[in-house]
């Protein structure tokens, strides 16, 4: 082999095997880069597999001027692809092998040359050169460095995507752990600032002015959207597929475990049926509703026993909260029911609440 591209290949080699680690976005970019200059060619290809499982490539990155191009299955880049060997040709506009299936964007060029581009694990496509018209067609020790060259890049792009998946999986994690901190750090802060906010509203009572107290009321309201904002956000975090199931058995849970801690008391919960497959709206629905029950409760009921009931069956999810509190206080807003009341209406469901000085009791559901 010529020491002098021998030298080029060595270099190239190293640079896109550094970039697959620090620049993955760029490697298929360089990699036809150096094709072309070590083959001393006037444009280089790469070429990918379309994901179709048919055989077809695509140009996915192009040395020199931009190219736009599909190739057959029964193209000489899709056979090299697929056997693993390389082909060449002094015209590929003539030769019977390449003739009928040239695109229109390389019709102006002459020599031609592709190697199977990856490794003997994860066929990637195909690494082509093509030099104009007038040109001298490549040797076959240009295409032999082709061709190592060819699967010393393939196995540098493996890396890139394996460097790629790994960097995923760090951005994933950080965001869990982020939704993590903000729904068991923040919200809960927050919740409990809410709550103080309603019991120092009814241990003041009359002491308030009518000013005072829709300020104090205000301030709960603001509080609850900054919660529902941040249980958005969290949602947002920990669900990539909004397609997938929410686990609404252990999110039940951990509301009924936080409305214990600022009662008091552990309300009772009893679960019949299976939860894991609720379709993500309902389950972000039945959430709202036990949140606002358990809230409401928490904050004006004076209760000493909670009941939480959630059924699932083959047509409908039902859930109840029943507390032995004093009601529903006049003249306290119930922006959050009214909501509770919209989400089950849009969703063909049903919303009651029943309230005296006995207690209240809270119904939602919905068809699924």
């Amino acid at each position: 082999m010529d020491p002098s591209l021998a030298r080029r290949v060595l270099v190239a080699s190293t640079e896109i095997t550094s970039a697959a680690l620090e620049d993955p976005e760029n490697v298929l970019r360089l990699v036809v880069e150096a094709a072309a200059e070590i083959a001393d060619a006037d444009l280089g290809l790469a070429m990918l597999a379309t994901g179709e499982d048919d055989g077809t490539l695509t140009v996915e990155a192009s040395s020199g001027e931009p190219v736009v191009a599909t190739l057959s299955p029964r193209s000489a880049a899709a056979k090299a692809a697929r056997t693993g060997v390389p082909v060449m040709a002094d015209d590929v506009t003539n030769d019977p092998r390449t003739a009928p299936y040239v695109p229109q964007a390389l019709r102006s060029y002459g020599p031609f040359a592709v190697a199977p581009f990856g490794t003997s694990d994860r066929k990637i496509g195909a690494l082509a050169v093509y030099r104009r018209r007038d040109k001298p067609p490549f040797t076959q020790e240009t295409v032999d460095v082709l061709t190592a060259f060819a699967a010393q890049a393939g196995l540098a792009v493996v890396l890139s995507e394996g460097f790629t998946a790994r960097q995923r999986v760090a951005v994933y994690e950080e965001r869990e752990r982020i939704a993590r901190d903000l729904h068991d750090v923040i919200i809960q802060r927050l919740y409990g600032a809410g709550v103080q906010l309603s019991l120092l509203e009814r241990r003041l009572g009359k002491k308030l002015d009518s000013g005072q107290r829709a300020r104090i009321e205000e301030a709960v309201e603001l509080v609850d959207e900054t919660i529902a904002e941040v249980r958005a956000t969290v949602r947002a975090l920990r669900n990539t597929d909004p397609a997938d199931s929410a686990d609404l058995h252990d999110s039940i849970k951990a509301e009924v475990r936080t409305a214990g801690e600022l009662l008091g008391f552990a309300p009772r919960l009893h679960v019949v049926g299976d939860l894991a497959n609720v379709p993500r709206k309902h389950a972000d629905d039945a959430r709202a509703a036990l949140r606002e029950a358990l809230s409401n409760v928490v904050r004006h009921s004076g209760a000493t026993h909670v009941q939480i009931d959630v059924r699932r069956d083959e047509k409908h999810l039902l859930l109840r909260v029943a507390d032995n509190g004093c009601g529903i206080p006049s003249g306290v807003t119930q922006r959050g029911l009214r909501h509770l009341a919209e989400r089950a209406k849009s969703a063909n469901g049903d919303f009651r609440v029943v309230s005296s000085p006995n207690g209240t009791t809270l119904t939602w559901s919905v068809p699924v």
